[in-house]
């Protein structure tokens, strides 16, 4: 699961799709729903805040706008009528990370695409977040942490993410 800080405008159309329904799940996980999902990092950061189902209500709102914009059909209807949040914050360090990490996935998936975003310097993040000062996430740092130490089986990795039916965004 990726619910991507960054703005959804950088998103190619099968990542557009991709983030909509791992938003959704998200949204269902936060509601409780759904039992699984509920410890995942990317579902944590919107638990943690003080209006969670506000907050992801608003995430979904922006990607609903900007699927609109390119003439997409996103159910409005799905999204929580939760009221207004307040913003949260990101990390300098963390919307980079997210940049370099979504055009290495481009460059498989959709090089045209990203070939449309070379002249951006710094990417804007989702208006649900206030970029602050500071490194990677810690929470990302954790994800992608090996789990030799751990005693996994060699090619496993501490909070590994079980691959969604949704695809990869």
């Amino acid at each position: 699961m990726r619910l991507w800080s960054l703005h959804p405008r950088y998103l190619d159309p099968k990542g557009l799709v991709a983030l909509w329904r791992e938003g959704l799940l998200a949204q269902a996980v936060l509601a409780g729903r759904t039992r699984g999902y509920r410890h995942h990092p990317q579902v944590a950061r919107f638990a943690r805040s003080p209006e969670p189902r506000g907050q992801i209500a608003a995430y979904l709102r922006t990607v609903r706008s900007e699927a609109v914009r390119r003439g997409n059909r996103f159910d409005g209807r799905k999204i929580g009528r939760s009221g207004s949040a307040g913003p949260l914050e990101v990390t300098k360090g963390q919307l980079d990370y997210e940049w370099a990490h979504l055009a290495k996935k481009l460059r498989v998936r959709a090089p045209a695409w990203l070939d449309g975003l070379k002249g951006v310097k710094g990417p804007e993040a989702n208006p649900i977040f206030r970029v602050v000062p500071g490194g990677v996430a810690d929470w990302e740092v954790a994800i992608a942490r090996p789990a030799a130490k751990a005693g996994k089986p060699r090619g496993s990795r501490v909070g590994a993410r079980r691959r969604l039916p949704l695809g990869d965004s």
